[in-house]
């Protein structure tokens, strides 16, 4: 039976998900909302292509966006991008960027470092706009400028919190958790979080981390999602797909790995399946690059597989036809991550209409979220048997495969398109606009 594949699937509920036809009011109070971001298109890192999707969906809901960001810097083909661009309500204004070494962590650290100078002063030299500003983790001290622009010029701030530092170094072993920087970086957020008007963190897992760390946020914490739009990416049969057949994936089951093989993802249970399924009419793709990506190549190798193939980061126009390559795509967590970053790949997956394979822990949020939409399974980091066993069930019954696919992406239209994910953006700054009206009319009366 599926549910020793799939544990919590319910086969009966797979075609019940219909997308929510339910309208949600726009706002009906304008605002200016500054966006701080490292990363932003023409990088296609997934941070940046959100925030550009939801910079333009807040737009359309009649607030005034500036995006200030960098110039590409880590994962780009474009060497420049205008200094301003302006798009209907979304204005972006782009610095200078360092790339210095950006596949390595100091390159990194020192790129973002000098970001956030950047950001400092021109939070500095606008200080007269009374804007919300909403700071990514991107880099992960840039929550910081808000701290700053708070204190000095009363300005309200708000946390996107993608990763939680310096909780991801100390799980990759890149410091103690007694290390004095690290007492330091968490003291510090604790004081940015205190003086916050709102945190907005992705996940269940990632609230109770958060939580954990300092209580007295907890009621200015916003679970949302990240999101993908069903519109743009949607289901391609392989046929018909030219991706597909440029790269021969039409014939063979195919399992996609697409996206960042960073150092908190993990590999290892993905590519001891592949082993196992050498001899099998089944094949694994891997799109994207990071830190691990090198080291998996050099393993494929080693172990002398000719099932598995490995591609570049592709051109975001592509992305509709890479994602629906695939009958299964897989997503991973490595063990001790849960709480501290979020796959924002399993959106773009949902919406491709492919089932979900996840490599996680026991209580990542994953596994309940995938029950609930009926699109796949989860399995612990070293379950190699159990991805296997699932995959070669859904090699041996497509049409299962196709069920989940479309559960998926009808879980998808009802919970993360970018309409709903904006208006619950939306919902958290007009309580920041209401609680800095609430508080100015609270003062005149004193006056």
């Amino acid at each position: 039976m599926i549910e020793q594949y799939a544990p919590g699937l319910n086969l009966e509920n797979l075609k019940l998900l219909q997308p929510s036809n339910e309208k949600t009011s726009e706002l009906q109070q304008s605002f200016n909302l500054s966006i701080f971001t490292q990363f932003y298109p023409p990088d296609y890192a997934a941070t940046g292509q959100l925030i550009e999707e939801l910079a333009i969906q807040l737009g359309r809901l009649g607030i005034h966006v500036q995006v200030f960001t960098g110039q590409p810097g880590y994962a780009f083909r474009k060497e420049s991008a205008p200094a301003k661009e302006k798009f209907n309500r979304v204005s972006v204004q782009r610095s200078r960027t360092s790339r210095l070494c950006p596949a390595r962590i100091r390159g990194k650290a020192i790129n973002g470092l000098l970001f956030f100078l950047r950001c400092v002063l021109h939070v500095f030299k606008n200080s007269r706009k009374k804007d919300i500003l909403l700071l990514t983790s991107a880099p992960p001290f840039l929550p910081i400028v808000g701290y700053i622009a708070k204190l000095f010029f009363g300005t309200p701030y708000i946390c996107l919190l993608y990763d939680l530092y310096p909780d991801v170094a100390v799980e990759l072993k890149l410091v103690s958790s007694k290390n004095w920087i690290v007492k330091a970086w968490d003291w510090i957020n604790k004081q940015v979080w205190k003086k916050a008007d709102g945190i907005i963190v992705l996940s269940s897992t990632m609230k109770n981390r958060v939580q954990t760390k300092c209580p007295e946020v907890g009621d200015k914490i916003s679970i949302i999602h990240n999101w993908a739009n069903p519109n743009w990416i949607f289901p391609i049969a392989k046929q018909k797909n030219w991706f597909a057949l440029k790269y021969d994936l039409v014939k063979k089951f195919t399992v996609l790995y697409s996206g960042n093989m960073g150092r908190c993802h993990e590999m290892d249970t993905i590519l001891e399946a592949a082993w196992q399924l050498q001899n099998d009419s089944i094949q694994f793709v891997f799109i994207g690059g990071g830190a691990k990506r090198q080291l998996c190549i050099e393993k494929v190798k080693k172990l002398g597989l000719t099932n598995c193939q490995f591609l570049p980061y592709q051109d975001k126009q592509d992305l509709p036809y890479s994602l629906t390559a695939c009958d299964l795509s897989l997503v991973s967590i490595s063990p001790g991550m849960e709480g501290i970053v979020a796959p924002s790949k399993l959106y773009g997956i949902l919406a491709a209409g492919r089932p979900v394979a996840a490599i996680c822990e026991s209580n990542s949020y994953l596994r309940s979220l995938l029950s609930e939409a009926n699109c796949g399974a989860a399995f612990s980091n070293g379950d190699v048997n159990g991805l296997v066993s699932f995959i070669r069930r859904l090699a041996g019954d497509r049409y299962l495969a196709e069920q989940m696919g479309d559960a998926g992406r009808r879980y998808l239209q009802s919970n993360f398109t970018p309409e709903i994910i904006a208006q619950q953006y939306s919902k958290v700054l007009s309580n920041v606009v209401h609680k800095q009206s609430s508080t100015k009319e609270a003062k005149s009366k004193l006056v």
